[in-house]
């Protein structure tokens, strides 16, 4: 999508359920692939669910520059017939179903469910910046020592869209872009 003419299209701040709809109704499809708008949809965000687990099997690297990233190689988690994971603690990358279609006016942060928290598991994830397209991944810490279920197209992680002053004059273009499509 070409974001180049993309102008703001109100105050910036942090978009509520009705500008979300918008948003993902109109030309841009600010999020594709959901399963149930309306239960999706929050008064300050859109949940996102997940699609897939894997585990790391390696340990990965982060260097000063770009050429000295390598990733931990992932190794898929298939669901059984019943459609839930049993998660021992630790480290899981996930995958999420929902396709991101991020305008140049508009940035997005993401925090895990508070059912999540409140069963000892946790979601860190990164900034989605104004521009990025794509299926995102982020990190499922299982704390709880007795593990976690999780079943599979589970709302896990709730975004909140924060509209900028004016649309970025750079859109994001890193690794990331159109990742998992």
């Amino acid at each position: 999508m070409d974001y180049s003419s993309v102008a703001s299209k109100g105050p910036s701040g942090c978009l509520d359920s009705t500008s979300i709809r918008q948003l993902i109704r109109g030309k841009q499809h600010l999020v594709e692939n959901y399963s149930n708008l309306d239960e999706q949809l929050q008064p300050n965000g859109f949940d996102l669910t997940l699609a897939e687990v894997d585990t790391l099997q390696d340990p990965g690297q982060i260097g000063p520059s770009n050429d000295q990233r390598i990733l931990a190689t992932p190794r898929p988690l298939h669901f059984p017939p019943d459609g839930y994971l049993n998660l021992a603690p630790g480290p899981y990358l996930i995958t999420l179903n929902e396709v991101l279609n991020l305008p140049r006016d508009v940035m997005a942060l993401g925090k895990p469910r508070s059912s999540l928290l409140r069963c000892g598991v946790t979601i860190h994830n990164a900034v989605w910046d104004a521009g990025y397209r794509g299926r995102s991944q982020a990190l499922l810490v299982v704390y709880n020592p007795k593990g976690f279920r999780l079943g599979h197209g589970a709302r896990v992680l709730q975004l909140v869209f924060f509209r900028l002053e004016k649309a970025t004059d750079r859109a994001y273009a890193g690794r990331y872009l159109n990742e998992n499509l």
